[in-house]
């Protein structure tokens, strides 16, 4: 099986995005490592945990619920077997 061929554009396409995240990581850690300010308490990092698993819950969900319409044929167009159409 020959190897594809890559081609110039998508090499400089991989290096800006790949630059774009370097970029962004070490702005992120920058502002991590740079923040003042009191700590947060403990009632925020339950609030903060509980908003995370809501989030998830509901983001899986979704995806279940997308999985499930489109293998049960729900995502098909309409048809009307009355008229045979």
């Amino acid at each position: 099986m020959p190897k594809p061929k890559q081609s110039l554009g998508t090499i400089v396409l991989l290096a800006a995005l790949i630059a774009i995240m370097a970029a962004a990581l070490w702005y992120a850690a920058d502002a991590w490592l740079t923040v003042q300010g009191p700590p947060m308490p403990a009632v925020g990092y339950v609030a903060m945990g509980f908003g995370i698993v809501l989030s998830l819950l509901v983001g899986c969900g979704l995806m279940a619920l997308v999985f499930y319409s489109s293998r049960h044929g729900y995502d098909e167009p309409f048809r009307d077997d009355t008229t045979g159409e």
